[in-house]
């Protein structure tokens, strides 16, 4: 299947999408908008959920928009340039790009590789690459987070399953089951602090203390 994409064609898909990744809208944001250097408020994390401590939640909600906006168009712009190929190999594509824009929020060339944790950029690649997927994690977010309280073990949970959602509830092709699984694994990495406090019982619950245990 890879034989049937034009090494440039992949090589535009992993440095657009890496690029596109790359751009900190958390950082822009937070800026522009005159609340200071999101990486020295609360944790330094510079996703929308770091960005809601500064009291701006219109910034944190253009954060969001952004991050996740910023991998559906990377996808997006694959799908358009193997309209006409098979699914499958649309599928590759699309999730060469994902996941170079998924490595890009990870570690952004522009913030000398330290970046965000990745949870909207999983959801808005997801959405774009394989919607009945994305719109299963996402629902699954939504559950847990409305029975423990708890964005972080929502956000692990949703990651999870959607590998299980993309190979075997929905039956997607398979790079899109390998791309959930990658970032998946990626996005466990960058929670080890999260899921430490988790185990311990000392995770912060949504609408609870503000304090940043970090």
């Amino acid at each position: 299947m890879l034989e049937s994409l034009s090494p440039a064609l992949i090589a535009a898909a992993v440095i657009g999408g890496y690029l596109l990744g790359s751009i900190p809208f958390g950082v822009i944001a937070t800026r522009l908008g005159g609340a200071g250097d999101l990486r020295n408020i609360g944790s330094g994390n510079i996703g929308a959920t770091n960005v809601l401590r500064t009291g701006r939640k219109d910034l944190a909600a253009i954060t969001l928009l952004g991050d996740g906006g910023k991998g559906a168009v990377a996808v997006l712009i694959a799908w358009l340039a193997t309209r006409e190929s098979t699914k499958d190999v649309q599928a590759l594509l699309t999730s060469i790009a994902a996941a170079s824009a998924f490595l890009g929020h990870l570690f952004p060339v522009w913030l000398k590789f330290k970046g965000g944790k990745g949870v909207a950029t999983f959801f808005g690649t997801l959405l774009a690459a394989a919607w009945p997927v994305g719109i299963a994690a996402g629902a699954t977010w939504i559950v847990m987070a409305f029975l423990f309280r708890i964005s972080s073990l929502a956000a692990l949970t949703a990651v999870a399953l959607a590998p299980i959602y993309a190979a075997f509830v929905f039956d997607r092709p398979l790079p899109i089951a390998w791309l959930a699984l990658f970032m998946a694994v990626l996005i466990y990495f960058r929670h080890a602090e999260n899921i430490r406090r988790l185990l311990k019982g000392e995770e912060p619950r949504i609408g609870g203390d503000k304090k940043d245990p970090a």
